[in-house]
């Protein structure tokens, strides 16, 4: 077992669409992993100047929200523990029209640089939101030409993947993640980003009350189905074997 390898640094590159995808869909895990020292990198390809919520009673408009968001998502980046936030400065909703090769290209060029253990993303064609499904298919292509397709996996909406049978995958293309002890720094998170949640009272209510509406584990399927002998229960250990 080579000790270097051990002793050394893990990293985590989340590449999503928009300030609060980081929150919403994967906080628990975030703030999991940073707890436990991992480097966290994330992109937000837009600073979701086009987001419909305005805050409630609405506060700011289309001019003042890139700024807005953008100071709400340092706020959460903090809450979650993630240390290192970049803008792409993609405009909002118009990610599918930006040139895909260019895209991808930036995308190859942040993971080599950042030399990422594991890189989360949106699936393609699951992630809903055609910002989400933009950035993903360029992730994933970037993941590919970097020789990082082990280290990929793509984020999914609450308990869906508790089922991954009626998307076409199995139980083994799953890892899923008890965040329990991490539901607060994720609550905190949700707060942070105000002017998106202040119309969803449940999360301003008591926080036992707000904490209990939060599931306990946070599913990601696998980038590469070759990966068959990963625990179901850890994003880095495919990682891990395959440094010693």
């Amino acid at each position: 077992m080579n000790k270097t390898h051990k002793a050394t640094t893990r990293k985590l590159l989340a590449v999503f669409a928009h300030p609060d995808d980081e929150t919403f869909i994967c906080g628990g895990t975030l703030a999991k992993y940073a707890s436990e020292g991992v480097d966290i990198t994330l992109v937000s390809a837009t600073r979701g100047e086009m987001g419909r919520r305005m805050g409630n009673p609405a506060y700011i408009n289309r001019e003042t929200m890139p700024a807005i968001r953008e100071l709400e998502l340092r706020r959460a980046c903090d809450s979650l523990g993630i240390q290192q936030l970049i803008f792409f400065d993609i405009r909002d909703k118009t990610v599918e029209f930006t040139d895909e090769v260019q895209l991808t290209n930036r995308i190859a060029e942040l993971i080599n640089e950042v030399n990422p253990d594991v890189i989360l993303t949106f699936h393609e064609k699951l992630g809903g939101h055609p910002d989400h499904c933009a950035i993903g298919k360029a992730a994933t292509a970037a993941a590919e030409i970097t020789g990082r397709k082990e280290s990929l996996y793509f984020i999914s909406y609450g308990d869906t993947m508790e089922h991954p049978e009626g998307f076409g995958y199995t139980r083994q293309d799953v890892v899923k993640i008890d965040v329990f002890a991490h539901l607060e720094a994720k609550l905190a998170a949700f707060r942070d980003h105000r002017c998106q949640t202040e119309i969803d009272e449940w999360v301003w209510q008591d926080d036992q009350e707000a904490l209990a509406k939060f599931g306990r584990y946070e599913y990601f399927l696998k980038g590469s189905r070759a990966t068959m002998t990963q625990q179901q229960d850890d994003l880095f250990v495919a990682t891990c074997v395959e440094q010693y």
